[in-house]
């Protein structure tokens, strides 16, 4: 039996690639600075081990745009290429170098990114003809031309050129003119290559002169090449997290507080994210988590590949492990996707613990800005349920805090049903039920404030996991119905003193489904008339304001 590897060789694989490959065209220049990274940060493994002897020199990558030659051009001072590598690595499609470099210098070659082969032929995308001028490090090497026009044709040819390195000419097709544009170019190197580890230059800084801007000498470098999330936490001060989320998100509030994320087993993950203010009356933004590769950035668009209750926080995510794939479908299937985002929910989790235990008073300042976030994980995801459940914290209407324990004993005496159900009162608004609070206080019981944006459907959760639990809302009726006792209490009016009464209200046999008339024996202190609304339409009613019936963040909640 023979075995062995496929070589794409069809004559249809550059279509594909140029329609298909990826779904935005334009995360070619990507590809192709992440090549240029790969090539720069080889030779840099290769001097560490030794093997490399001579002057590394400037590493910067360079990007330059030709409008008028409808050229772009990618220029590093990596490792160049033999015209047997050329052969090896750009004729047989997804045949990546990176793979075998790893297996040679796995020890220094930690920040490779490369560890797929399809990713310089998205050049092919935005090109009608590509070039690869490269010369490798190796003494005595030959420079050599490689040029494609997009179909399985291409030619190889030696060339002069003085530094070792690798040179990517892109003549652009007319369809892809937009990335001709110095602008554009800026915007998707910022986007995609911000926090690369080898500078990238593109243009020169300016200065004012003679009444204008003119360029200087000095490159203008688009990265920061060490972000706070490659640091180890010791390195860092609090001033660099909150600068580091400055560099991130110029415009909004300082977040509350940050969890640093540096695991090495059993997959490599690094990052921080950032918890922000969130308050239930403002809209909540998503895309605020970005997902890096070894510092190449693959999307903003985290939700299905972590839980959707950790998009709300705002931060970065850096992991080898998750492939810089065509589309997020693959990376919500992805098994080390799935350990990285059990993990991130474990590490949310004991930091928030770590707080509370430590600071308690601290934690319960910021619990209002929290709440959301927790109550939502709490809501959609069990593990993170089981450890908040020790930290979540309930308001009463006098803005004390209580954990769920401390709650349950507060008010467990006083508040037991004659059916030995536990019931807690709530109210949503407390101006408007203040006269009905001020009843349950009487009482001697304690009323939760319970006003935020997924309080209805977090109470509905809740009496689902506590046992002989029951939450009501303080005005749904009369406070001895509420919490029913023993104690019966005898009306004092007649059969024909409650039908005359009747009429006072004009209620009509038919008219029931709309309204009903009880008659209660109350203190000699409570008001003569009293509207009420069962619990249950209440809550119907509140959860139909986050709109679409139940939902919220898009998400249907149950």
């Amino acid at each position: 039996m023979q075995t062995g590897k496929i070589g794409v060789t069809t004559e249809n694989i550059f279509p594909i690639i140029k329609k298909f490959l990826y779904s935005d065209h334009e995360i070619f220049l990507r590809e192709l600075i992440s090549n240029a990274v790969d090539a720069t940060q080889k030779l840099k493994a290769m001097a560490m081990a030794g093997d490399f002897k001579a002057d590394l020199g400037d590493l910067t990558i360079r990007v330059d745009v030709d409008k008028k030659k409808k050229i772009i051009k990618v220029s590093d001072r990596g490792i160049g290429m033999t015209q047997e590598e050329v052969d090896k690595y750009l004729n047989q499609i997804a045949f990546s170098s990176a793979n075998e470099f790893l297996d040679k210098y796995k020890d220094q070659a930690s920040s490779i990114i490369g560890h797929f082969g399809l990713g310089f032929y998205s050049a092919f995308m935005v090109s009608d003809k590509v070039e690869v001028i490269t010369k490798s490090w190796q003494e005595n090497s030959q420079a050599v031309k490689w040029t494609c026009d997009g179909t399985p044709e291409f030619t190889i040819e030696e060339v002069e050129k003085t530094d070792r390195g690798t040179d990517v000419i892109l003549h652009i097709d007319k369809d892809s003119k937009e990335f001709l544009e110095e602008q554009k170019i800026e915007e998707l190197l910022k986007k995609y290559c911000k926090f690369l580890p080898v500078e990238i230059a593109f243009g020169k800084e300016k200065e004012w002169k003679d009444n204008k801007y003119v360029d200087t000498e000095k490159d203008r470098i688009i990265n920061n090449t060490k972000p706070a999330w490659t640091l180890k936490p010791s390195e860092l001060k609090e001033e660099d997290y909150l600068k580091f989320y400055r560099e991130l998100y110029p415009i909004g509030d300082e977040p509350l507080f940050n969890i640093h994320l540096n695991v090495d087993y059993p997959f490599k993950l690094t990052g921080i994210l950032y918890f922000p203010k969130i308050k239930s009356n403002i809209e909540i933004q998503k895309n605020k988590i970005q997902l890096y590769c070894n510092q190449v950035f693959v999307t903003d668009s985290v939700e299905g590949i972590v839980p959707e209750f950790l998009t709300l926080l705002h931060g970065v995510i850096d992991s080898p492990d998750i492939p810089l794939n065509v589309s997020r479908s693959y990376l919500q299937s992805d098994a080390n996707v799935k350990k990285i985002s059990g993990h991130i929910t474990k590490k949310v989790a004991d930091r928030l613990n770590d707080i509370f235990k430590k600071d308690r008073p601290e934690f319960e300042k910021k619990w209002d800005s929290l709440k959301l976030f927790i109550d939502y994980g709490m809501i959609t995801e069990e593990k993170f349920y089981e450890k908040a459940v020790k930290f979540a914290l309930l308001k009463n209407t006098d803005d004390k805090y209580f954990t769920f324990d401390e709650y349950e004993k507060l008010i467990k005496e006083k508040q037991t049903d004659k059916n030995n159900i536990l019931i807690y009162l709530y109210s949503t608004n407390k101006t408007d039920q203040y006269a009905y609070i001020e009843k349950a206080k009487n009482r001697g019981y304690d009323v939760l404030n319970l006003d935020g944006q997924l309080d209805v459907h977090m109470i509905n959760h809740l009496e689902t996991k506590f046992k002989d639990t029951r939450f009501v809302r303080v005005d749904s009726d009369v406070i001895d119905k509420l919490i029913q006792k023993d104690e019966v209490r005898k009306s004092k009016l007649t059969d024909e003193q409650m039908n005359d009464l009747k009429s006072v209200f004009n209620v009509k046999e038919n008219s029931k489904e709309l309204y009903n008339v009880v008659f209660e024996t109350l203190d000699e202190n409570d008001a003569p008339v009293l509207i009420t609304q069962s619990e249950f339409m209440r809550r119907m009613k509140d959860m139909s304001q986050l709109g679409g019936g139940m939902n919220f963040y898009g998400r249907r909640l149950t």
